[in-house]
């Protein structure tokens, strides 16, 4: 189950329920196709790093600001093209550190290895489930901020 909160209110606002053969950053489309109003910033780990996250993430909220950490073997590739926010975010930490990176961008305080590792005993795989939890924990969230 991929989910999609609201970073302020802890509310789920879109799911997508996938078997475990799905990767994740394939539902990142499916999950803003559920969100109407833009998004001011899209956190998520690092298994939706890559162009088409960005891609997507542009084509809802051109505006928006994407914080995810880049795959250790990310290739910085600001040198030759015009530099993007996925780019921008491997030259800091080429830079700075990944520590550094994640202080400036916030990125530990929107999605805390505490609750990132919390495991819920509830059945996350019915739609009900979703509308009762009021603030969801688990491996695949997505933190959204509205503009």
């Amino acid at each position: 189950m991929h989910l999609a909160l609201d970073a302020d209110s802890g509310e789920i606002i879109a799911y997508v329920m996938t078997d475990q053969d799905t990767g994740d950053a394939s539902q990142v489309e499916p999950l803003l196709d559920q969100i109407e109003a833009p998004i001011g910033q899209f956190t998520a780990n690092g298994a939706y790093d890559g162009n088409p996250t960005y891609a997507a993430i542009t084509r809802h909220s051109c505006d928006a600001a994407v914080v995810i950490p880049p795959r250790s073997n990310a290739v910085d590739r600001s040198d030759t093209e015009t530099a993007c926010q996925r780019d921008r975010h491997i030259a800091a930490i080429n830079t700075d550190g990944r520590m550094k990176w994640q202080a400036t961008t916030g990125y530990g305080k929107a999605f805390s290895r505490r609750d990132h590792n919390r495991s819920l005993p509830i059945d996350l795989r019915t739609p009900l489930t979703c509308a009762i939890i009021s603030s969801a924990t688990g491996r695949d969230r997505h933190r959204l901020r509205r503009p």
